[in-house]
């Protein structure tokens, strides 16, 4: 019988096999920090803005910072609001100044407008509020809230909300006092949208904080659903 050899036999190569590194998708502790303690809106992609769609947009303050509604941070506050009212196709509407933040109806060209428009604005505020306060660094806590207003029914639900949140909150007990059957703290003394006629003292000794509505549902089609009256209140605030 032929002797077995004794050599090792020759195996052909394995190729070893190692995890697959992918780059991108979620990750633990990835993304953008929030500027505050907390993330105050959510970094997703915000919806499309047509011209003809008001927005309205909620810009809160740094915690810690002195409350809005007290007559020194309402006039740096119009005075800023009069000087960025309308720029880069963008058009501030109607506000609502409360403590903590401020409410904004606004008109946009595009969603590029609405950004620029906005930041533009946010920095005069900081800057007026910061130098009032002999203090430096953010103001505002994070990126601005935006929901976009696509009939008339929203629209007119959107001016109740802050031409009347002021005094909602004051109805709620919530340390607001709003004296006045309108809320000077909010863009009420220049709506002509009311039942009732108002007659605001002083006025005309204050630079318009406000650009004229273009859009056909700022302007008109909220109308459709009736004249606002001065005691309406929010449902929520």
């Amino acid at each position: 019988m032929p002797k077995r050899s004794t050599k090792p036999r020759r195996t052909k190569p394995r190729q070893t096999e190692l995890p697959f590194r992918q780059h991108g998708g979620a990750r633990k502790g990835a993304g953008r920090k929030p500027k505050a303690d907390r993330a105050g809106v959510a970094h997703r992609q915000r919806s499309a803005l047509a011209t003809r769609h008001p927005a309205h947009v909620t810009l809160k303050l740094r915690p810690g910072l002195r409350p809005l509604r007290r007559q020194a941070e309402r006039a740096a506050i119009l005075a800023a609001f009069a000087r960025g009212k309308d720029r880069f196709g963008f058009r501030l509407a109607h506000f609502t100044i409360q403590d903590d933040h401020l409410d904004l109806i606004a008109e946009a060209d595009d969603r590029l407008a609405l950004r620029r428009g906005l930041q533009g604005l946010a920095i005069r505020i900081a800057r007026a509020l910061n130098k009032l306060w002999s203090r430096r660094g953010k103001v505002f806590a994070d990126r601005y809230h935006d929901r976009i207003l696509t009939s008339p029914r929203e629209v007119r639900n959107a001016l109740v909300y802050v031409l009347g949140n002021g005094k909602h909150h004051a109805a709620a007990g919530r340390m607001v006092r709003v004296p006045q059957a309108i809320d000077i703290y909010s863009s009420a003394p220049w709506f002509d949208g009311f039942r009732e006629r108002i007659v605001v003292r002083g006025i005309d000794t204050i630079e318009p904080p406000l650009a004229a509505a273009r859009s056909w549902l700022l302007r008109l089609g909220w109308r459709r659903h009736g004249l606002l009256d001065i005691h309406e209140l929010p449902a929520t605030g």
